[in-house]
């Protein structure tokens, strides 16, 4: 039974210490396997706009559980943010 995960992982902007949001798809083919199709979504600093091309590791990135996410498509960039708001409300009840 294949499986989608989204990884959302937050640290802080270079340029102005705002929350830099980054994220990445992949997929399981079992519950035990390990994930392939890894795909990088992008980053994208939620107070200042600064986008990135490549996500950094940062020593201090704070990273979410994997969250199950059914495609329904082709992920567009301006859909990052929409995606974490929804992924923390689902979180929060």
């Amino acid at each position: 039974m294949k499986k989608h995960y989204l990884h959302l992982s937050v640290y802080r902007c270079d340029k102005c210490e705002g929350p830099v949001v980054t994220g990445s798809l992949a997929v399981r083919e079992t519950q035990i396997s390990k994930e392939t199709e890894q795909r990088e979504i992008g980053a994208i600093c939620l107070s200042c706009g600064h986008r990135r091309s490549l996500a950094r590791e940062a020593l201090s990135a704070h990273h979410l559980p994997p969250i199950e996410w059914r495609p329904a498509g082709v992920i567009n960039s301006g859909d990052l943010a929409t995606a974490f708001v929804e992924a923390l409300n689902r979180d929060l009840h």
